[in-house]
């Protein structure tokens, strides 16, 4: 791989403006849960872990799961809000939080997904899972089965509300990956969480995620509590563009959850910011291209190199171009030719695929000739 020293300096220089001049790192932050994880939405940099990857019992915050294939039957017309599903008696006997469906009912899918997000009703829970699943038990199996597909690669159900299950688990990364998930594949119901209160048969609840109502951009997900599995948030709150999303679980109350999960999204939004390197397109650098009508070849990203970075980050960051060259001809746009590599004191090497950015078709046979001689007579 050719190293190209000038483009690399061109390109320090370049990001670093970009940085500001605060040397030191983001100051380190631990956590009274046992396990958590804070994530940016846009692009997957984890922020803070701590035991994120140990299964761990989800209670409650399993429902997003419910929710997520509630959310794709209506996305793909396999069901509709205004539907109407029968409560059973082993939905109207679940114990535990409960929107208070009547046996015998039947409820409107929108209601029952009210009950779910922001009553926390194991009830509503049950009706939805039979009335989709044909029994709660089939339901968790296409849980876990949806939930492979979807990224959930620790995760696995075996009922539709959370109740204490010694093999109903999940890693809290994979409470965040459900919880993106939520946000981008079904914006259009994602509103949903973000409601204060519903009421139904004449009974008002509010939502039990408390930090929505403290003002700070938080507009989802779910609590959980078990006496086994302690106190657990998965939030998400967006500020200026930017979405953060928080799973935190194993604490000890629900201040103390409340208080910790607000002190995390601060921590992440204060000490860390997006910072767009390159826009999709943007030149990189040229290269040459052996045997082309063109003498060189743009190379660009095919996407915007959005990174986050602390907002102290050190402005030493080096941006290296590696490719093999010259390129032989013929080149097709969108060719993978290099990657651009971005090294940051304190976080993982970053690469990012370069591509061409225009078609470079090979020279006919005389053009060849000339380059061949001319490669004889000045060795390029």
């Amino acid at each position: 791989m050719s190293d190209l020293r000038l483009t690399c300096l061109v390109l320090t220089t370049l990001f670093a403006l970009l940085l500001p001049s605060v040397r030191p790192a983001a100051a380190p932050i631990d956590t009274a849960a046992i396990h958590a994880i804070l994530v940016d939405f846009n692009t997957g940099t984890v922020l803070l872990e701590k035991a994120a990857d140990v299964p761990v019992h989800p209670a409650s915050m399993s429902k997003l799961m419910t929710i997520y294939l509630v959310f794709d039957k209506l996305k793909h017309g396999e069901l509709k809000l205004d539907d109407t599903l029968p409560v059973s008696e082993k939905a109207w006997r679940m114990g535990g939080s409960k929107m208070f469906v009547k046996v015998g009912d039947r409820v409107k899918v929108e209601d029952l997904l009210r009950g779910v997000v922001v009553q926390s009703g194991n009830d509503a829970c049950i009706v939805l899972a039979e009335g989709i699943g044909g029994s709660e038990e089939a339901f968790a199996d296409q849980m876990t089965e949806r939930g492979r597909e979807i990224g959930l690669i620790a995760s696995s159900f075996r009922n539709a509300t959370g109740w204490p299950d010694p093999d109903h688990v999940m890693t809290v990364r994979d409470l965040a990956t459900l919880s993106k998930r939520l946000i981008a594949d079904f914006p259009e119901y994602y509103p949903y969480f973000a409601e204060l209160e519903f009421t139904y048969n004449g009974i008002k609840q509010g939502n039990r995620n408390p930090l929505l109502y403290k003002n700070m951009g938080v507009d989802g997900l779910k609590t959980g509590h078990t006496e086994e599995a302690g106190y657990g948030l998965a939030a998400s709150a967006l500020r200026q563009g930017r979405r953060l999303i928080l799973v935190v679980h194993g604490l000890e109350g629900v201040n103390p959850r409340s208080g910790e999960a607000e002190r995390l999204l601060e921590w992440g939004f204060r000490e860390f910011a997006n910072y767009t390197l390159v826009k999709a397109g943007e030149t990189i650098e040229s290269v040459p291209v052996w045997y082309g009508a063109e003498k060189e070849v743009a190379l660009v990203t095919s996407q915007d190199l959005t990174l986050t970075l602390p907002r102290s980050a050190r402005r030493q960051m080096k941006a290296t171009v590696l490719f093999e060259g010259p390129v032989p001809a013929p080149v097709a746009k969108g060719d993978a030719i290099g990657k651009l590599k971005i090294e940051v004191d304190g976080m993982p090497p970053i690469e990012q695929p370069l591509i061409a950015g225009a078609d470079v078709p090979k020279r006919g046979l005389f053009g060849r000739f000339v380059a061949n001689v001319r490669h004889l007579l000045l060795g390029s």
